[in-house]
């Protein structure tokens, strides 16, 4: 029994079962136990690697494209230079290194590090105490100073809380998470429904059982930074595992100790993501005022943006050894069969910002 499964159960005690989304969120946040609240779980000896831990040359290519995004603005004097759920730091590190060379977007930018947890910003300190580039934390987007805007989610959405409904003999009911008879947590369907007008076209004839998702979270914060755009000026690249279009699915995982592990068995100790629906995300950040660029997988923009160049640059008068690791390093970033295809690249600008190797014509 975890601090956390306490907690939760006590809940469902006391006010009944709470919708997937109060489940992650609760897993995820609580400060006594939660996932992020209470640990590391980046790198080898946490529970999943992201692509800045995968290479330096992940960081390096998001920075030459941001320093371009600030280049196609005209070069304003000030920016807000903003990570979403930094991790480590170590993506913001390596997006620094490589924007320094190019001192008008570092004299320009303010640095701003969206993250709730003490622990993560503390790793985050660290690893930046050398940056060109000191960082203010925030807890919210909406906490960011007004004014242009060049921004980098890289696996921020996937972790926020989703809702899930399952379609029942008495309509599309929303899934919950209660106590069973043996007194563990289990799924169940509750009482609030799916309103029709929001039930994506096509699903009125799925079999008893089907499961949709929701994002209401993500969707905000994707309005929030079209708004931002539209008035601002700027550009935002999300980059995450998910789909490019609606559609039925249980997407909601759990990963403990490197292992896929069944969602409600590690409540607090186990990271909890699900796949983020970009096509959700697209309309929302239209709805706001941005501009979508047509998304691309993360092995086209990586290869688009010079990967393999990075690559051959890195890997010159190194060791047969550290040339075969910079090689596996290209292959797990960008290989269909690995991160290249899973993860997607969607790109948000106000109207007259191109941000190649996005299609600015998109």
């Amino acid at each position: 029994m975890t601090v956390v499964k306490d907690k939760i159960k006590a809940r469902i005690v006391a006010d009944g079962p709470m919708s997937v989304a109060q489940y992650m969120a609760t897993c995820l946040g609580d400060p006594d136990g939660g996932y992020y609240a209470t640990r590391d779980p980046f790198g080898r000896e946490g529970d999943f690697i992201t692509a800045p831990e995968v290479s330096q040359m992940f960081g390096e290519l998001v920075g030459a494209a941001c320093a371009s995004a600030h280049q196609a603005l005209g070069e304003p004097d000030r920016i807000n230079l903003v990570e979403f759920g930094p991790g480590r730091g170590t993506l913001m590190a390596d997006l620094l290194r490589v924007a320094a060379l190019r001192p008008a977007f570092v004299k320009a930018a303010n640095l701003h590090l969206i993250e709730t947890s003490p622990h993560l910003r503390k790793k985050q300190r660290e690893t930046l105490a050398k940056a060109p580039l000191q960082p203010t934390f925030l807890g919210t987007f909406l906490d960011v100073p007004d004014g242009p805007l060049i921004g980098v989610a890289n696996e921020f959405f996937d972790a926020l809380p989703i809702h899930q409904f399952v379609k029942t003999e008495q309509g599309w009911c929303e899934r919950v998470i209660g106590i069973d008879n043996a007194g563990e947590l289990a799924f169940g369907a509750g009482t609030a429904r799916i309103p029709k007008n929001d039930l994506p076209p096509g699903l009125a004839g799925s079999p008893l059982g089907t499961i949709i998702e929701t994002q209401p979270a993500a969707n905000a914060i994707a309005e929030q930074l079209g708004a931002r755009l539209a008035q601002y000026g700027g550009a935002v690249l999300i980059i995450d595992y998910g789909y490019l279009r609606t559609a039925p699915g249980d997407t909601l995982q759990a990963l403990y100790k490197h292992v896929y592990d069944d969602v409600l068995a590690h409540p607090g100790d186990a990271d909890l993501t699900a796949h983020v629906n970009f096509e959700a995300l697209a309309t929302a950040a239209i709805k706001g005022g941005a501009k979508v660029h047509p998304p691309m997988t993360q092995g086209d923009f990586l290869l688009r943006s010079g990967l393999l160049e990075r690559a051959g640059s890195l890997g010159a008068g190194k060791t047969q050894s550290e040339q075969e690791s910079i090689r596996n390093a290209v292959e797990r970033l960008a290989a269909p069969d690995q991160m290249g295809s899973l993860f997607k690249v969607l790109a948000l600008t106000g109207e007259n910002c191109p941000f190649p190797p996005f299609d600015s014509t998109g």
